[in-house]
């Protein structure tokens, strides 16, 4: 699920649509209006799930899709050799996510741990680790 936006009105730590990907906005930069055209903005973002670097330059007044982006809460029933087991807090429907590849969520999992994960476009990560 997404909605459009006006690239032009887009701003750094915000999430858009690249390459069907979710991505996280980590530089604009914005041209001038030239002689024979509107202005232009380059936007520099990471995938959310895979880290990978993507861009794309685009006219201000263009539309682009922002992600709608679901933060619930779970509980950590089981950690497997590349997945955990988690269960939704609110729907209680257990499901299986990948393991974050960030070192200060993974070292803080464990049975029972309550974490914070996302739900875009129909894909889930856990995000941080709730309390301690």
């Amino acid at each position: 699920m997404s909605r459009p936006v006006d690239v032009g009105d887009l701003k750094e730590g915000q999430y858009v649509i690249i390459d069907n990907e979710p991505c996280h906005i980590v530089e604009i930069t914005k041209s001038k209006p030239g002689k024979h055209g509107s202005a232009k903005a380059r936007v520099v973002a990471l995938g959310v799930f895979d880290g990978v670097k993507r861009s794309f330059v685009k006219p201000v007044d263009a539309k682009v899709d922002v992600p709608i982006i679901e933060k619930r809460s779970g509980q950590v029933i089981a950690i497997l050799a590349n997945s955990v087991q988690l269960m939704d807090l609110e729907t209680y429907e257990v499901f299986e996510t990948p393991i974050p590849q960030e070192e200060d969520v993974r070292s803080k999992l464990a049975n029972g741990v309550e974490v914070e994960y996302w739900q875009i476009m129909g894909r889930k990560k856990i995000m941080r680790v709730k309390g301690g």
